[in-house]
């Protein structure tokens, strides 16, 4: 089946050199953009992470230090990569939780201007995981019938997520071609930030999922303790959650003005 498209999508899958989405860089990033009309463009970057790889994160996705010494930096890449998907809703595998997170991370330190206010995002992962509890090599074989060969190399894992949502999307009826419906039945619970520091409530309003003030509304905290939101900005959060937290202030003072 392919996929019923009202824009662009990019399956896209990241190497990095660790999981932490503050601190990690990337070292490798491909893209596969899928258009309405079927047709498919790809791109895959080697990134000089400007830090050292660990050798157990060596070990994993095979990107050495060597090998990404000569490459470009991110911030090199940045503008490249994002008129690749400024138009597109984008896809991936624990890209929600993890790919998207980090992404943005990189374009904001690079001077982009990265937001998904307009943007769908769809998890291949949880589609998978709410169907059938596998993993990625898993799923590819069971949607598939294929071996997935060179797993964790970016370019073979972006390949492999973009089939197996087609699979899916033949196999299961109750999944609808469309990448509104992906993007909703793939999220676990809908956040403001991506890496999970901002939720919505029942109401669509935003509120903190962590710390002293989880479940609380955002604009309330910083309204009764404006020191809170300085802490904030200046502790080790990500920097898209500190843009979405910004925003949300400039809107709460612009509404009182109004």
């Amino acid at each position: 089946m392919q996929l019923n498209l009202k824009r662009p999508i990019c399956f896209f899958d990241l190497e990095t050199t660790g999981i932490n989405i503050t601190k990690d860089r990337i070292v490798e990033i491909s893209i596969l953009k899928v258009f309405p009309n079927g047709t498919e463009e790809s791109k895959t970057w080697l990134v000089n992470p400007e830090m050292v790889i660990p050798d157990e994160v060596v070990a994993i996705h095979g990107v050495s230090n060597e090998r990404v010494a000569n490459e470009p930096t991110f911030k090199v890449l940045a503008k490249d990569i994002y008129n690749m998907i400024k138009d597109s809703d984008l896809g991936g595998f624990n890209s929600n939780r993890f790919d998207i997170p980090l992404l943005a991370e990189e374009m904001l330190r690079a001077g982009i201007d990265f937001d998904m206010k307009s943007t769908l995002a769809v998890d291949v992962q949880t589609i998978f995981h709410k169907m059938e509890q596998r993993t990625l090599s898993a799923a590819y074989k069971f949607y598939c019938d294929e071996s997935l060969e060179n797993a964790h190399s970016a370019e073979a894992d972006t390949k492999a997520t973009y089939e197996v949502l087609k699979a899916q999307l033949d196999r299961y009826d109750d999944l609808e071609n469309d990448t509104k419906f992906l993007a909703e039945f793939s999220s676990r619970k809908k956040f403001a930030d991506f890496a999970g520091f901002i939720a919505y409530n029942k109401e669509g309003v935003e509120c903190f999922s962590f710390g002293k003030h989880k479940g609380k509304l955002v604009t309330e905290v910083l309204e009764k303790e404006p020191g809170y939101f300085g802490w904030l900005l200046n502790a080790d959060f990500p920097l898209y959650t500190k843009k979405v937290l910004t925003a949300i202030k400039l809107r709460s003072f612009n509404n009182k003005l109004g």
